[in-house]
């Protein structure tokens, strides 16, 4: 199964567009776990096995293993979310980008060392940096569009004066993602959550590319605008181009407690109703 048959499916199984961060910080774990970077594995371990029936995906971002020197957890994470939760796909965090004999080796470490089904990338090298993750049949990789974060106005939302019609730079990134550059149908866009007017624009640029978006919950992207801006259906109502809505600290930290884990699956399942009755509205 492809990296998109599985995000569809998913979404159908689970009832949701919620994806689950896991950006572990060890200072923020919670009871006999806090400060221990060795437990990175099992805190997220745990959270994977609570909000497993909740997600459309997950989201493990590299840095907060890396930093930590865990990338042995990593792996054994991503091992672990095959066997408890085969049936979600997984997004390797990374925004790798880089020439394309160097991509190749950042391939090989998303889809073969850790098993990503997909990965984030940056294109602001181009499609040569990009290609060789499309390589790998079936898997997924997620175009850097527009970012959530405030830094982002100073390249994206900048107007490119040598392209017809003049776009802006995100507005670019996305038409080339629909069309020359989305060989094999596996490309998708990553659109922040603070910016409902450029997820519209975004969508009817790219209207079947799936779009992650993160932003929600601690970085105080609105859900109902965010879904209202990114989901289409067509007239037998069925999705048209996936709709990947992440959340990570609101879930993760719900509870400085024991009971994290139950925290999280509350926080989870209330925010998946809450994406899943703005896809109705």
């Amino acid at each position: 199964m492809t990296f998109i048959e599985m995000l569809g499916a998913a979404e159908v199984r689970n009832r949701s567009l919620l994806c689950v961060g896991l950006d572990p910080d060890p200072a923020r774990f919670p009871g006999a776990l806090k400060g221990d970077a060795s437990r990175i594995y099992d805190f997220c371990a745990a959270i994977v096995e609570a909000t497993a029936d909740a997600v459309i995906a997950f989201k493990p971002q590299i840095a907060y293993f890396a930093a930590h020197r865990a990338e042995d957890q990593l792996e054994r994470l991503m091992a672990h979310m095959k066997r408890v939760a085969p049936q979600v796909p997984v997004i390797l965090d990374a925004k790798r980008g880089d020439i394309g004999s160097t991509a190749e080796q950042y391939a090989i470490e998303a889809f073969e060392r850790y098993g990503a089904d997909a990965v984030t990338l940056s294109p602001f090298m181009g499609f040569d940096s990009v290609q060789p993750y499309l390589k790998h049949h079936g898997k997924g990789a997620f175009l850097l569009c527009r970012t959530s974060n405030p830094g982002g106005d100073d390249l994206q939302n900048q107007r490119l004066a040598s392209v017809a019609g003049q776009p802006l730079l995100y507005e670019h990134v996305a038409q080339l993602a629909q069309g020359p550059w989305n060989l094999n149908g596996q490309l998708g866009l990553v659109v922040g959550a603070t910016y409902p007017n450029e997820i519209a624009r975004v969508r009817e640029l790219a209207p079947t590319l799936p779009l992650l978006i993160p932003g929600v919950g601690a970085q105080g992207g609105d859900a109902l605008a965010t879904v209202r801006a990114g989901h289409r259906a067509d007239a037998a109502g069925r999705t048209t181009g996936a709709v990947i809505v992440n959340s990570s600290r609101a879930i993760l930290y719900a509870s400085a407690g024991e009971d994290f884990a139950a925290a999280a699956r509350r926080e989870a399942l209330r925010t998946r109703d809450v994406l899943t009755a703005a896809r109705s509205t």
